[in-house]
């Protein structure tokens, strides 16, 4: 039976390992959707000992029948999206064939990821932490009218005006080298192979929608990195929160029927922002170790600390979150202590020291383990519906 158009959504700070569970349920949709965000979000799945990274694209798409969209809310680097495709078609998948993105979607040149790069180096110590991909530059060309959107692709002579002005306007401000020519030539040198991939993709899915078609909504990021409702000043560009997926593809809040958030079983952050859970002693490291806590994009290594109940709950609340999917619990085996931060205090756990990596049950969990959950359930308002137990796409254990 086919599922309802299904949103997922992370709870905490990113990395809660989404990508799994679009890849778990992608075979049951038929369309699996970006809303937001660029290739500084890495989705990472393991099948049979190979891992398959993604960037820009959905990883729902690791399922051959599953067709992929990426829309107008999102900004797109033509070099790595190409480079992308051609490094997952050599695995054996087809992707061209099964993908489709907005005209609306704008495009992140070479130039965003210097200005990006000059931004943070003028911050000084009030330096945001940003991958430096260029997405935040990218979507401050959008917010002050002057990107260039993939629809301009068409166009050679709109698309070298734009790229002209934007470059000797970067130029003038912020005291760069930017050459237009180069950045030119390095869009034509892929434009072709982009072209066909192009289409009003709001229309598209909602005829789809209207045909009876289940829409998988791949989010990115996570709600404390929303731009408005996250840890403001230290967050990501765009809308990454439900109200992002409508908006950032053209859907109507009622054709979302289920929302799923993604919480991590301890706390991870990249990059700078509080963190009042954090753990900067050594069994910070043990998690980081264990939990292969490295972004999936850049390699750079994730901040661990306990699990931040609090922020979970806010999470829920405000995007209306029907059920949770609690991920990388088997990370927590064999710790030395187990806490969570609820309503301003730390709540100590039993610890357990079993494998459960292989465990399809969730009564065939350790005592502790169920008692973790069910606590967490409590705390967070919502049931926890899935929950992740290795690394394995296999390795999830699902609750009616």
């Amino acid at each position: 039976m086919k599922q309802q158009n299904t949103a997922i959504i992370g709870t905490q700070w990113g990395d809660e390992g989404k990508g799994k569970l679009v890849d778990a349920l992608a075979s049951q949709f038929d369309i699996v959707a970006r809303s937001t965000g660029g290739s500084n979000a890495g989705h990472t799945i393991v099948v049979d000992g190979q891992k398959y990274v993604f960037h820009l694209l959905p990883s729902g798409m690791l399922h051959k029948n599953t067709i992929g969209l990426i829309g107008n809310g999102c900004v797109v680097h033509l070099p790595d999206l190409i480079n992308e495709i051609n490094n997952l078609e050599k695995t054996g998948l087809d992707i061209k064939n099964r993908l489709k993105i907005s005209n609306k979607a704008h495009l992140l040149l070479d130039y965003h990821r210097l200005i990006d790069t000059r931004l943070e180096e003028l911050k000084g110590d009030n330096k945001i932490g940003t991958t430096k991909q260029g997405i935040g530059p990218c979507y401050v060309d959008k917010a002050m009218r002057i990107g260039i959107r993939l629809g301009d692709l068409a166009d050679e002579a709109v698309l070298k005006d734009k790229i002209v002005k934007n470059c000797d306007f970067y130029n003038k401000t912020l005291d760069l080298k930017l050459n237009s020519q180069q950045e030119l030539a390095t869009i034509l040198a892929v434009r072709e192979q982009v072209l066909g991939f192009l289409d009003d993709t709001s229309l598209w899915l909602n005829t789809q929608i209207a045909a009876g078609k289940k829409v998988l909504f791949e989010g990115a990021q996570a709600h404390h990195l929303d731009i408005d409702h996250g840890t403001y000043p230290y967050v990501t560009s765009s809308a990454v929160t439900i109200g992002g997926v409508c908006t950032g593809l053209g859907v109507a809040p009622k054709h979302i029927a289920n929302i799923i958030g993604i919480t991590k079983a301890y706390t991870t952050r990249v990059g700078e922002g509080p963190f009042r859970t954090e753990l900067n002693n050594d069994l910070g490291k043990v998690i980081q170790t264990t939990g292969h806590e490295f972004g999936a994009t850049t390699g750079r290594p994730r901040r661990c600390g306990w699990l931040d109940a609090d922020i979970v709950r806010e999470s829920v609340i405000i995007n209306g979150i029907d059920e949770i999917n609690l991920t990388k619990l088997d990370v927590l085996t064999g710790l030395a202590e187990l806490k969570v931060f609820y309503q301003g205090e730390y709540k100590t756990f039993e610890v357990w020291s079993e494998d459960i990596s292989q465990i399809s049950r969730f009564e065939n969990l350790p005592p502790a383990a169920q008692k973790y959950v069910l606590e967490l359930e409590k705390m967070f308002g919502v049931k926890i519906r899935s929950i992740g137990v290795g690394p394995e796409r296999e390795a999830l254990i699902f609750r009616n």
